[in-house]
């Protein structure tokens, strides 16, 4: 997808998947954890940590989200990613900070560490791989997508 193909908020998310990368994790956009909640980036790390990013885009867009409190059950660590010019003091004092643009990120502030339960992490770290591997296999054979079926939203 070309740059201008992407709405402000991916264009953030893509930069901070390439921050991610660079400090050898892997992570999905939109992933969805549990019915009614949809995180912009999840990550996985090299020593199985997990990772939540919101990206916020503009003041309207941080203000509309009413569900990101929702999310810190599911990772280890949550960040919020902005770009240089989205306005910080609005963002909770508790939580990560990454500055991101298209091409990369850095994080500003380490977010609390908050260890999920074994239980949790595992379902998590199944889910994560599961979710990476049907969307690669959408990828290269698109119409595999109709077979997976209701299991594949679980």
């Amino acid at each position: 997808m070309d740059l201008t193909d992407m709405q402000p908020g991916q264009v953030l998310a893509r930069g901070v998947c390439r921050l991610l990368s660079s400090l050898d994790f892997a992570s999905v956009e939109e992933f969805v954890p549990a019915r009614g909640l949809r995180m912009d980036v999840f990550a996985l790390g090299p020593k199985g940590e997990l990772w939540i990013v919101e990206c916020k885009s503009s003041r309207a867009d941080f203000n509309s989200d009413q569900k990101w409190q929702g999310y810190l059950e599911w990772g280890d660590r949550f960040f919020w990613a902005v770009d240089e010019d989205f306005p910080t003091d609005l963002l909770p004092e508790g939580c990560g900070l990454i500055i991101a643009d298209a091409y990369g990120g850095e994080v500003i502030r380490m977010g609390p560490e908050a260890k999920l339960a074994p239980a949790r992490r595992k379902k998590m770290t199944l889910k994560f791989a599961r979710d990476a591997a049907r969307r690669l296999q959408g990828l290269r054979d698109p119409g595999v997508e109709a077979s997976w079926g209701p299991q594949a939203q679980a």
